[in-house]
């Protein structure tokens, strides 16, 4: 009888050390009086300082391609960026340029039922090595879900939004390839980085 209440006592020992750390740990995360204080907003030409990039920093004036798509949806592509991850981002904006409300068309998510699971997305999207004779498909995580921009319904008429695709990176020598997206003209785009 005496062991068990040791090894209570022992555990309840661990437990305050534990939550005394803890709420030692928490008081020091806080900051001084500074932190409470409201700091003076700065103008919009100096909010940004350089370390984190503005939507519109990294965007060529000229798209790397544009996609024309169903009853005025337009597909501009601005970047197709290779990371040392072993994968390529193509990044861009999909515009509404018709006069009305268009609901996007569920081909853009691809027809591979575990994308089509996850809800709308750009999963139907595919980059073509034709020197490589390689077809490569969007990724997907643990869960299935595609790395593409999701939940996107419907355009406004005017509206612009930005959307990404994230792809396996071709060999490093292949720079050159051929964007696609189901319902849009395919285009030909450079991979950079």
């Amino acid at each position: 009888m005496s062991i068990r209440f040791t090894t209570k006592a022992r555990r309840g020992m661990v437990a305050l050390t534990l939550a005394t750390g803890l709420a030692l740990g928490v008081a020091g995360c806080g900051g001084g009086d500074d932190e409470q204080k409201p700091k003076p907003r700065a103008s919009a030409s100096e909010e940004n300082d350089g370390s984190e990039p503005s939507a519109q920093e990294g965007q060529a004036d000229e798209p790397l391609a544009e996609l024309k798509g169903p009853d005025g949806l337009l597909l501009q592509l601005a970047a197709a960026q290779r990371d040392s991850g072993g994968f390529v981002t193509v990044s861009g904006t999909l515009k509404n340029d018709g006069d009305k409300t268009l609901a996007l068309p569920a081909q853009l998510s691809g027809n591979e039922t575990e994308i089509i699971r996850n809800g709308r997305s750009f999963g139907g999207a595919t980059l073509v090595d034709s020197k490589g004779k390689k077809r490569y498909y969007v990724l997907r995580d643990t869960d299935g879900r595609p790395l593409t921009s999701t939940g996107i319904t419907s355009v406004k008429s005017g509206e612009a939004i930005p959307v990404f695709m994230q792809f396996p990176a071709p060999p490093n020598d292949t720079t050159e390839v051929t964007f696609q997206l189901p319902m849009f003209a395919p285009a030909d785009i450079t991979i950079s980085g």
